[in-house]
């Protein structure tokens, strides 16, 4: 962590003394767990930052199991948000952070002499300059901002992109005019990327192998897909939170060869008033088309396989404090199953 605040002071030549580290791990299916916490980057180790730099995530209405996983944003340039800025330390933790801070470099024999001028030039302006004695006169009234990286986010220098801006004061009650201010809709992304869905194993008929020209009816149990919900708060002196919900709304098949016919042609089978999908096969029914299935127009060759896929498109929207239901972009989660189809003209059902 010394090491990373170094190269950094290095690289930008102007960087704030508490590098703002997120070492939360990830959050799991079924319960709560807290991640994008702050730490002091070596420099304090007990350290105790503001509950408003922490979001907790409540996934107990998430989708939980090993075949459950991560939706991927179906189309657009929307993500959910690499770094935020929240309130990190009130005037006396800055304070000490930026004074220890301070002394550690310039007492470390090893650090350029660059590096020692851009953290002294730092002190000076939250001591004597811009800010006067750190805002220690408004203890209570307000709070430090800061750079908080999302844990989750798998690109270093996205999640590094928010320490371009020096921690900054904001009074009690007021909202900073910056990009990706830590508020609802910044929490309903950050709950975005916490979802879980169910994976899409379809049952077809027949079972086992399918047969050229003869309709492979598919479908899923309506008890599967049913909308998935995880809400993201941060605490005092902010206290606010979001809901952000995925609701099934489309299966799409993809046969895995150009020699198929989809039922319906499009491809994609919409999600029946129950939660369920298509309709399971019936005795008798082998001569209709099925409302939700494919036909495969030749056998699979050399004893091989077709990789059928399966995805559900999931419509997210989100709610949050002091804001009315929005929405964001779809999701999507799908599987690949192998089908074999082999070269007979009728068979029994």
């Amino acid at each position: 962590m010394q090491a990373l605040k170094s190269a950094m002071l290095t690289a930008c030549g102007l960087l704030t003394i508490s590098m703002i580290m997120a070492t939360a791990a990830p959050a799991a299916a079924g319960g709560k767990v807290n991640v994008g916490t702050s730490s002091d980057g070596g420099l304090k180790k007990n350290t105790l930052y503001a509950q408003a730099s922490k979001v907790t995530y409540d996934t107990s209405k998430n989708g939980s199991g090993s075949s459950t996983g991560p939706l991927t944003v179906s189309s657009g340039n929307w993500s959910p948000p690499p770094c935020w800025y929240a309130p990190l330390w009130d005037p006396k933790q800055f304070e000490r952070e930026n004074e220890e801070g301070y002394k550690e470099v310039v007492d470390d024999a090893r650090q350029p002499s660059y590096a020692k001028q851009s953290v002294a030039q730092i002190r000076e302006m939250y001591k004597n300059g811009e800010y006067k004695d750190y805002n220690k006169a408004k203890q209570g009234k307000g709070m430090w901002w800061g750079a908080v990286e999302n844990p989750n986010e798998p690109d270093i220098l996205k999640r590094l992109a928010c320490n371009n801006k020096m921690p900054f004061w904001v009074d009690n009650g007021k909202t900073p005019p910056v990009e990706n201010a830590i508020d609802p809709k910044v929490l309903a992304g950050l709950a975005y990327q916490q979802l879980k869905v169910p994976d899409t194993a379809i049952d077809l008929s027949p079972k086992g192998r399918q047969t050229v020209n003869l309709a492979t009816w598919a479908w899923l149990d309506k008890a599967t897909f049913r909308p998935v919900s995880v809400t993201a708060s941060v605490g005092a002196p902010l206290n606010i939170s979001a809901t952000t919900t995925a609701t099934p709304v489309a299966l799409k098949l993809e046969p895995g060869t150009k020699d198929a016919e989809l039922h319906p042609a499009s491809g994609e089978c919409p999600i029946n008033k129950d939660g369920s999908i298509g309709t399971p096969y019936s005795k008798g029914a082998s001569d209709k088309t099925p409302p939700c299935g494919l036909t495969y127009l030749r056998s699979t060759p050399g004893g091989g396989a077709f990789k059928l896929k399966a995805t559900i498109t999931w419509k997210v929207e989100w709610t949050g404090t002091g804001r009315a239901g929005d929405r964001l972009p779809d999701g999507i989660f799908g599987t690949t199953q192998n089908v074999t189809v082999r070269e007979v003209q009728a068979i029994n059902r």
